[in-house]
């Protein structure tokens, strides 16, 4: 993807390292503030070795914790701007099935955010959600309740879209070009393969190469980078799990949690993964694992095998991507403890995409000095206790 323009020896008001979809919401969200920003990428864009790639993330109202459920509001009305701006539809409403024990702490919290948030939803027993949904069969007498605005945000696309409306915003976009040295101060100067460029602040969203950024600067956030296994699930009778059958998203509540998406990205294939991964480098993510890297296949196998038995309980495809999580799988977004212009966002573990525009907003509020829109506490870098 070429840059909006040629770089300038000025300088910029911002620099983001790191366009996926993080960085580049909050590119998206200085650039629509007038501010001269640039964001940079090490690959050439589009590329599939972060976490922001593929067809597919889901978007739910449906979380346990309430400091992320308040903000769902706000990213499914920025998403339906960016909809509006891209004219392009990223977002598919399904409905999101949430499965656990009845006395399960999670499942209950879910159920209590659905109705503190006035969203829509119907809760199933053991018997009426097997009615409801024949494919599913809940092996150990779960129960459910559905979140009925949720659905499939389209992930390349979408990544695009924000991309695209931050350089008609006048952005500087700037892929192929990695980060060789940061050199902090009350002017930030950052070195690439490309070129030396300065800005009054710097924010870090690079996702598994997070820590490798921040090393020299001397910060390392306990952060794990694991390598996920995306599998895709062939329907016994094509359609069965389909959008078009009314088959929602997923969510089993067990452990580790597993996600699903009806199928649509691949005629005839359902997306079901484990929200857990092994450990690698980002590095050498494409190296082949070794089998004993390989256990939550096997989980998904007993899984598909006992709860969703109109399905081939081998995976008929399967891709790669990242997480990088924190330890609380709760996002970093903070300013660095010794550099206030250098604002780090990191460690979205898995699940945050749906939430991009809103951590976007947050990010481009602390690069430019602002009181965040919501309460930061769970996000700052001193609730680890061996970091400042």
């Amino acid at each position: 993807m070429a840059a909006a323009g040629e770089p300038h020896s000025s300088l910029y008001d911002t620099i983001v390292v790191g366009a996926g979809i993080q960085g580049s919401f909050t590119a998206y969200h200085l650039a629509k503030r007038g501010r001269e920003t640039l964001l940079l990428e090490q690959f050439p864009l589009p590329h599939s070795r972060g976490s922001s790639h593929g067809q597919s993330r889901i978007i739910r109202y449906a979380y346990p914790q309430e400091h992320y459920a308040q903000m769902m509001a706000e990213s499914y009305r920025l998403w339906e701007q960016l909809e509006a701006e891209a004219g392009a539809r990223l977002y598919r409403q399904t409905g999101l099935l949430v499965l656990g024990a009845n006395t399960n702490p999670e499942f209950q919290r879910c159920c209590r955010t659905l109705v503190k948030h006035d969203v829509p939803g119907e809760l199933f027993t053991t018997e009426s959600l097997h009615g409801r949904f024949p494919g599913i069969r809940p092996y150990h007498g779960e129960v459910g309740v559905s979140d009925h605005t949720a659905g499939v945000l389209s992930a390349d696309r979408a990544l695009r879209a924000v991309q695209d409306g931050f350089q008609r915003c006048g952005g500087a976009l700037r892929d192929g070009e990695k980060v060789t040295d940061i050199k902090p101060g009350g002017v930030v100067t950052v070195t690439t393969s490309r070129g030396v460029y300065q800005a009054k602040s710097l924010v870090i969203t690079a996702g598994p190469w997070a820590n490798k950024l921040l090393a020299p600067l001397g910060l390392q956030l306990p952060l794990q980078t694991l390598r996920i296994n995306v599998c895709y699930w062939k329907e016994k009778v094509p359609g069965a799990y389909g959008v078009s059958a009314n088959f929602p998203c997923f969510l089993a509540l067990c452990t580790p949690p597993i996600y699903g998406l009806p199928s649509n990205e691949y005629p005839g294939l359902v997306k079901i993964c484990c929200h857990s991964g092994s450990p690698a480098d980002p590095e050498e993510r494409d190296r082949p694992p070794e089998a004993s890297a390989l256990p939550d296949i096997q989980s998904l196998q007993d899984f598909v095998n006992k709860y969703l038995p109109g399905l081939v309980p081998e995976p008929a495809v399967v891709e790669h991507c990242m997480y990088t999580n924190t330890p609380d799988e709760d996002f970093v977004l903070d300013r660095h403890p010794k550099f206030s212009n250098i604002i780090i966002g990191a460690g979205f573990s898995g699940h945050g995409f749906k939430l991009a525009p809103v951590v976007g907003k947050l990010l481009c509020q602390l690069s430019v000095g602002e009181e965040p829109s919501y309460a930061m506490e769970p996000f700052r870098i001193r609730r680890f206790p061996a970091l400042p």
